[in-house]
């Protein structure tokens, strides 16, 4: 009897790989951030990446991180965690869980809640204890949201496409 491979990638590694797959399709020069939803089953329902939002073209609106507000990416640029919600087309995200690569910033955070995502699995967190970032975990602490530091496996994934 042949015995199953054991070198493949666990849930986590798959859906943050997921996430991080879906970053790459920001257009974004300095920030390129992806989120995968997936359900209680462990099926994939939706992702998102940091983006302008449809119909907007990537041309015509600011990459600019400083400036006069309206002249920078901030008010324009839909966030991937907020994109992946909105993308999901199939009724309820109550109880899933939210990949993403970058912790979710306030914003995020409340339409994190609202959608019903009972756990955050998220990467890297460089804003830590900025006013936002501290907002951000306040509300999905006191939503009852599980929020999970991925762990880093260091393997290394390589896709030929």
């Amino acid at each position: 009897m042949i015995a199953k491979r054991q070198d493949y990638i666990s849930w986590d590694e798959y859906f943050m790989g997921i996430a991080a797959l879906s970053a790459l399709r920001s257009k974004d020069p300095n920030s390129q951030v992806g989120a995968c939803i997936v359900s209680q089953e462990n099926k994939i329902l939706s992702m998102g990446y940091n983006g302008f939002p449809l119909g907007c073209s990537d041309e015509k609106f600011p990459w600019a991180r400083e400036g006069d507000q309206i002249d920078t990416k901030y008010p324009y640029v839909v966030h991937s965690e907020l994109n992946a919600i909105l993308n999901y087309r199939g009724g309820s995200l109550q109880g899933t869980k939210l990949y993403v690569t970058l912790f979710p910033c306030n914003e995020c955070a409340k339409a994190i809640i609202q959608a019903g995502i009972k756990t955050v699995i998220y990467d890297s967190d460089k804003y830590d204890g900025t006013p936002m970032n501290i907002v951000s975990k306040e509300l999905l602490k006191t939503a009852g949201v599980e929020v999970i530091k991925y762990k880093r496996t260091g393997r290394e994934i390589k896709l030929e496409v």
